[in-house]
């Protein structure tokens, strides 16, 4: 994408695609939308107990490798008098009508095949961020979407809460005056480095080799299982995919940008060397545009980030500096160029908001309304990586936005994920 078409697309999402949590639909339907979820645990769950409060969903089946938790769930839900069917193969939960669409919250490397699968069999997907484990994957899954009919939202929920879409008119009013740098951050003392474990039997009711899928092959650890999986390549990209798409997504969305010109990092595991984690416990990134510039930073195990909190994104202009977060915005005048703003907290809730977005885009059969389509998680979801190629070349990086490639050889062997265990990325 590039600049004159991301604002063209910025310019939609300000005008029409917000839409408000007590929004009545204009369209009424009495068959409800039967959805079902793959991958139970965590933030799959957050998403389904968000979507199930709209009263036009219903909830027909769940998807897990992990019997445990699956059946966990389906007690869970049957003590509200939902009942489900139960499946340990996406694949099987896809053939049929028993679902309209499906919520993909499974470890980041499953993403793209489940994805895909889904929009092949007509599914409409909520798929987790970010939606990709490559840059390539996420080219791949955004011609899937292009050339299916199905509607879907990626679980950037930020996108549909107020207070970040008032801090983003602030911003545009250009009151900040000319903004120079834009800084994100996640400081994060409630996510600790993991300490060595050996390697142990799969668990009864795991089904391990359907877990690793075109995971490279290795015995059961539980470091890599569940939470932890995001500290290792093979699955996810560390704090840098995990929290940094979410913020640096506003940083990109204020600044009207999309690809840099160039990218560079330095980082390790500074508080745990000897630690179980592959991925960095600090970071810092620099991603470089035509007049300003865009700083990542990131640190496990510390609480106390820039401005005294422990994630936001900055604007800094000369004027004054506008930081924003999950806890609200507020403006910091450079001397006596302009009013101070106290803080603006937040009044609704994102992920409910983003889901009630996903089901209206889905009874209207309206992509065009939904706040965050597979092309804003693809373009936040591949800035972030290239953070992370960054680091592990250790070099500055050059990209060319037309051939969606570094100029560099040795980076360029990371825009693709490898995939094991006979699968293969799919093919559009």
């Amino acid at each position: 994408m590039n600049r004159k078409e991301f604002l063209k697309a910025s310019s939609i999402f300000t005008a029409a695609t917000f839409v408000p949590l007590n929004h009545v639909f204009a369209i009424q339907s009495d068959k409800k939308i039967r959805v079902g979820l793959i991958g139970v645990n965590g933030m799959g769950w957050s998403n389904l107990n968000a979507i199930l409060k709209n009263g036009q969903v219903v909830c027909t089946a769940l998807c897990d490798v992990d019997e445990n938790i699956l059946n966990k769930r389906k007690t869970e839900l049957a003590d509200k008098g939902i009942k489900v069917k139960t499946f340990v193969s996406y694949q099987e939960m896809l053939k049929g009508d028993l679902v309209d669409a499906v919520i993909v919250a499974t470890p980041d490397h499953w993403h793209c095949l489940q994805m895909v699968d889904a929009v092949k069999t007509g599914k409409h997907v909520y798929v987790e961020k970010p939606i990709g484990n490559s840059i390539l994957e996420c080219d791949v899954m955004v011609k899937a979407v292009k050339s299916s009919s199905s509607i879907v939202q990626v679980g950037q929920w930020q996108r549909s809460q107020r207070h970040f879409r008032d801090a983003m008119d602030f911003i545009h009013s250009g009151k900040l005056g000319k903004i120079r740098t834009v800084k994100a951050w996640s400081y994060l003392d409630w996510k600790k480095t993991i300490e060595n474990k050996p390697d142990t039997a799969v668990p009864e009711g795991v089904h391990y080799d359907m877990w690793l899928g075109p995971a490279q092959k290795r015995p059961f650890n539980p470091n890599r299982f569940h939470f932890e999986f995001r500290w290792f390549w093979d699955y996810a990209g560390g704090l840098m995919t995990d929290w940094g798409v979410h913020l640096l997504d506003y940083a990109l969305l204020g600044m009207k940008a999309s690809d840099p010109i160039s990218v560079m990092a330095s980082g390790g595991k500074f508080a745990d060397p000897n630690g179980a984690a592959e991925t960095p416990d600090t970071l810092n990134v620099i991603y470089e545009f035509e007049d300003f510039s865009i700083q990542w930073e990131h640190a496990i195990g510390i609480g106390l980030g820039l401005y005294g909190r422990s994630h936001g994104v900055a604007f800094i202009g000369n004027n004054g500096t506008l930081v924003l977060n999950r806890n609200g915005w507020e403006v910091i005048p450079e001397k006596d160029r302009m009013e101070a703003i106290a803080l603006q907290k937040p009044k609704d809730r994102g992920l409910e908001l983003h889901m009630e977005n996903f089901v209206e885009a889905i009874t209207r059969k309206d992509s065009s309304m939904l706040n965050a389509p597979i092309q804003v998680g693809a373009n936040i979801a591949a800035f972030s990586q290239m953070g992370n190629i960054a680091y592990r070349t250790g070099k500055k990086l050059y990209w060319d936005r037309s051939k969606r490639r570094f100029t560099d050889a040795e980076a360029n062997k990371y825009l693709a994920a490898k995939y094991n265990n006979g699968y293969k990325l799919p093919s559009i």
